[in-house]
């Protein structure tokens, strides 16, 4: 079962959203937490979910923006986003529209650094890994979403981390 891994910028801050396929529903992993969704297109761009195991229904509406990005209306709030290219392989760009200044490598769950990849001062490529934490028996390799030198590392191996805890900066 493979897990979709996808660079999204809400709000000025660029998170790791991972969802993966289970059986006829999908897990998304945000911010440390795990949720259950099932997703039904009612039509182009108006969907409903039921999220969670005790299901609440969600209507969810999403727009393209025309600028690269898009708006989700979530039972009438607005949420601008951007979302990166999962498509993209090693060593190819990201959209420079994603990722303007520095970058912070955020832990997308609680969790050990198991083992950081590069040190400060190291040039990085795009999707090249620079971190691995491990998150319930699970180890997560985070990927540099664009080239770049990394500015600041902010943990050590062996520390904990909670969800959203900055480990590095590329700029």
């Amino acid at each position: 079962m493979s897990v979709l891994s996808l660079p999204v910028e809400i709000g000025g801050v660029v998170r790791t959203v991972q969802v993966r396929r289970d059986g006829p529903h999908f897990s998304v992993l945000f911010d440390g937490h795990e949720h259950r969704v099932d997703a039904v297109l009612i039509e182009p761009g108006r969907w409903s979910l039921l999220i969670g195991r005790a299901p609440a229904s969600r209507e969810v509406r999403v727009r393209n923006d025309r600028r690269g990005g898009w708006t989700v209306l979530i039972q009438g709030a607005a949420a601008p986003i951007r979302v990166g290219d999962a498509r993209r392989r090693h060593g190819s760009a990201s959209p420079s529209s994603l990722h303007v200044g520095p970058v912070h490598i955020t832990a997308p769950m609680p969790g050990k650094v198991v083992r950081l990849l590069v040190g400060q001062g190291d040039a990085v490529d795009a999707r090249q890994g620079v971190v691995v934490v491990e998150a319930m028996k699970m180890e997560n390799e985070l990927r540099a979403p664009r080239a770049g030198h990394v500015l600041h590392v902010s943990v050590r191996e062996g520390h904990s981390v909670e969800a959203g805890t900055t480990l590095l900066v590329i700029g």
